[in-house]
């Protein structure tokens, strides 16, 4: 029989696998469909070892993956709430708490500390290594969102100043990335992908 720990991190484990059943708003990048929070997590921890280099300041990659894999957890209970969804937003600190407490609460206490203080971390965006994440956090759908030629923008009626909002706090925890997809936004007008 196995431990009580190691019940409790199995529960856990299978727990967070329903974050493959979550989808968000953004397309795969063939756009053949939506992506789910799992493969979001994933592609952002992948692009975390690959762009740490720049990121403003020294991070530490292997916390920001270990933060980055862990945020979305909440949106099992939470759902994914859509970042141009203003209406959404207005309760979304709230379910989000609510989720943390039953889904982190779910592993031994120790490691439960780890996660929320993982997740605060993130939330708060005090530290160079929040930002980071911060930063691949909102790149990725905006690289996905052009290279699909704006799917989910043109299906929601987003407009250029809407992603120009959202999106400019990359350059607190990468610049360099932040003249990057102010490059997309620029060409994705010019072609015709966004409104102005």
């Amino acid at each position: 029989m196995a431990s009580e720990r190691l019940q409790k991190q199995i529960q856990f484990i299978l727990e967070v696998d329903k974050l493959k059943q979550i989808f968000r708003q953004n397309h795969v990048s063939d756009g053949t469909r939506f992506e789910n929070d799992a493969e979001h997590s994933w592609h952002m921890a992948l692009m975390i070892m690959l762009l740490s280099e720049y990121a403003a300041g020294k991070v530490d990659a292997f916390r920001v993956m270990k933060m980055m894999l862990v945020h979305d957890i909440v949106e099992i209970d939470a759902g994914d709430t859509y970042c141009y969804d203003e209406a959404a937003k207005l309760d979304q600190a709230e379910r989000e708490l609510k989720a943390a407490e039953r889904i982190f609460n779910l592993l031994p206490e120790d490691q439960a500390k780890e996660i929320w203080s993982l997740w605060e971390e993130f939330e708060a965006r005090k530290t160079a290594d929040a930002r980071f994440a911060a930063a691949i956090d909102r790149f990725q759908p905006l690289m996905l969102s052009y290279h699909t030629r704006g799917i989910a923008w043109k299906e929601n009626s987003i407009k250029a100043s809407q992603v120009i909002e959202r999106n400019s706090p990359i350059g607190d925890g990468a610049p360099e990335l932040w003249e990057a997809g102010r490059a997309f936004i620029e060409e994705a007008i010019q072609q015709g992908i966004l409104e102005v």
